[in-house]
């Protein structure tokens, strides 16, 4: 199959054999025919696999028939979870759809709202926005949805995992109820699932790998090594084997910063990039690393996400993530679109647990290596014995407060007054909080100072 098969107009085609590409990715053979049928979609891919092509062909391809966007209207609304990713799925916009006749535009937080409100005046065809700055603007009647006719949602669990559940709660009563609802993610949780059912409307699915699976082309390799001594053997693992390119993660921000600061001591260039850092600096670091004029991107895993850098040769897990399907996502930074890749992760005997959960996870044990001079003290302990993988529930939704605070319920724990020693008084229909200011005898008074 080639993308000649798929129903995209002379326009499309042209931007796709422009960027080299001819034959769609398995991902986007399926969903794009499902797209353009007007089917809502529910697609699970590794990262890497061409998903976002995977909606933005179809989306664009419907587009170019459509009606003329109005001023501060949307046509098509992408809903990402961090700057980055926006930004990537913005470039293949503007890419994919340079040789038609429609508008789009990216907003996100971190810079400057008047400009993203100009260029919402004129309306898009297609907006791609993180959730916190859409609000913002709808708040402030930048941008209106009467117009809508396609919803994406992009690695929806990540939205979920980074909080955004009521921010898209919140822009989904915003949005006509008739509309094309596609769900992309590299993975598919029970708590998207059950999210899903209230927003897509007997959806396609589609899924191209198990969602704990990594990536074939991506040689898997784990460094025992002291805690310690993580940072002198990363330096020696980039001098000797002359590592151009490398995206390195860590847990937090301050980790990555202090890493930042011993690899360039040693001589090596390198940039951290996380939430702490201005958009301006995440964009300035992510294009020195593109254009190789650093070699080490150290980030942190919610700034990586969006990063796509065609054929990334390295990753490094400086620390195993907490959540093991994390493993998974930033391993899928290298190996992409076919190519070979190599991640490898230094660990410590006080990350055998973490290591333990990925393994199960992924349903594999990684080799091991020892490296000469860089021998650990406290030795990584054996693997434990690969369980086969359960189902999970989906977490039950919490029943929020109205006006975002406990209520008077919370607050006592949930305990009737009589039985809850911290609440003193007994609440009456008087007095319904049961606290002395119910009783006047017991109110000190305080009278009046005299006129002098």
């Amino acid at each position: 199959m080639s993308f000649t098969d798929l129903g995209l107009s002379a326009p499309i085609q042209k931007a796709i054999a422009e960027k080299g590409y001819d034959t769609p990715s398995p991902i986007q053979a399926q969903a794009i025919p499902a797209v353009l049928e007007g089917r809502d979609v529910m697609a699970a891919a590794q990262t890497g696999t061409g998903k976002t092509a995977g909606f933005t062909l179809p989306i664009l391809e419907l587009l170019s028939k459509g009606d003329k966007v109005r001023a501060n209207q949307a046509r098509t609304l992408i809903i990402t979870p961090t700057r980055e990713l926006a930004a990537q799925i913005a470039e293949n916009v503007e890419m994919y759809g340079k040789h038609l006749d429609l508008k789009s535009t990216v907003v996100f937080g971190g810079v400057k709202i008047n400009p993203q409100m100009q260029r919402l005046r004129q309306g898009v065809d297609i907006l791609v926005a993180t959730p916190g700055r859409l609000l913002d603007l709808y708040n402030q009647n930048a941008v209106r949805f009467n117009q809508l006719e396609v919803l994406v949602l992009d690695e929806a669990d990540r939205m979920l995992d980074m909080g955004f559940l009521r921010d898209i709660k919140k822009i989904l009563s915003l949005l006509p109820k008739k509309r094309q609802t596609l769900l992309f993610s590299a993975t598919f949780s029970p708590d998207i699932r059950e999210l899903a059912k209230g927003i897509v409307n007997n959806p396609v699915e589609i899924s191209i790998s198990p969602k704990t699976t990594t990536a074939e082309s991506v040689e898997q390799l784990i460094y025992s090594v002291d805690k310690n001594q993580k940072a002198p053997l990363l330096t020696h693992l980039i001098k000797t084997n002359d590592w151009q390119q490398v995206i390195v993660f860590m847990k937090t921000k301050h980790g990555a910063n202090k890493l930042t600061k011993q690899l360039d001591a040693a001589g090596i260039k390198a940039a951290a990039i996380h939430g702490n850092k201005s958009q301006g600096a995440r964009t300035k670091a992510l294009a020195q690393f593109k254009e190789g004029n650093i070699s080490v991107l150290v980030a942190t895993d919610i700034a990586a996400r969006g990063i796509d850098i065609d054929q990334l040769p390295q990753v490094v897990n400086f620390e195993l993530p907490n959540v093991p399907e994390d493993y998974v996502h930033r391993i899928g930074r290298t190996g992409r679109a076919g190519s070979t890749g190599h991640a490898v992760s230094l660990v410590c005997a006080d990350e055998i647990d973490l290591l333990n959960d990925i393994e199960h996870v992924i349903q594999t044990h990684l080799p091991r290596e020892v490296v000469a001079g860089f021998e650990p003290v406290h030795a990584l302990p054996e693997s434990r014995k690969l369980r086969p993988l359960k189902a999970k529930r989906p977490k039950k939704a919490k029943v929020e407060h109205k006006d975002g605070q406990r209520s008077g319920d919370n607050a006592r724990g949930h305990k009737p007054p009589s039985k809850n020693k911290r609440h003193t008084g007994n609440s009456t229909s008087s007095n319904p909080y049961g606290n002395s200011e119910g009783n006047n005898s017991s109110r000190r008074r305080i009278k009046p100072a005299a006129n002098k």
